[in-house]
């Protein structure tokens, strides 16, 4: 599983007198992203270029600098860097002299790459939310193996028939799961994916 930032980070890099400042950040959605954009881009910079990485959703601009000399490169970084679900902007300063499209792939791609190298990373976990209904002499023994395996409870309800429960969990930890809960309850447990 790739990661996500753990907290937003930033970098300065400087080539040959152009300041090139990123700033990256987690996201949940394209929307997110865009706001970070908006929010962290400089009006009077020369350019700020930005890539954002959600799942299998994308988008990158190079914001007036040469075709694939920004968007790009800090999209590159981004995979490079083994990350997902997070968004990138280089804010660039001109310094009087031309990188040339090398160079600028280089300076982007670079102040992006170390910007994430440097920044806390935090594991992304796919996670499954499952429904479960037992009988009410059947709930000590659920609630039990729920702490036991670290499972969020998201809600409870309670008919005639007993309990519930809505709960959230790693998916790599469902089927053993389900398997305890098989055991300890004699298969009075009933589930449904959401």
């Amino acid at each position: 599983m790739p990661d996500t930032l753990a907290t937003p980070a930033s970098h300065l890099l400087e080539v040959k007198h152009s300041r090139f400042l990123a700033h990256a950040a987690p996201i949940g959605n394209a929307a997110d992203a865009l706001a970070f954009v908006a929010s962290v881009s400089v009006a009077d910079a020369t350019h700020n270029c930005w890539a954002y990485r959600h799942g299998g959703e994308y988008r990158s601009s190079d914001d007036g600098e040469p075709a694939g000399t920004a968007g790009r490169p800090i999209l590159a970084a981004i995979d490079g860097q083994g990350y997902d679900r997070i968004v990138v902007v280089v804010t660039r300063w001109f310094g009087g002299i031309k990188l040339g499209a090398g160079g600028l792939v280089r300076a982007y791609g670079g102040a992006a790459a170390e910007c994430l190298r440097l920044a806390p990373r935090l594991p992304l976990i796919a996670m499954k939310r499952l429904h479960l209904a037992c009988p009410f002499d059947a709930l000590g023994s659920v609630h039990t193996l729920l702490a036991a395996h670290v499972v969020d409870k998201l809600g409870e309800s309670f008919d005639e028939h007993g309990a519930r429960l809505h709960v959230e969990l790693p998916a790599e930890r469902v089927d053993d799961l389900k398997t305890r809960l098989r055991d300890a309850t004699r298969d009075r447990v009933r589930w449904s994916d959401e």
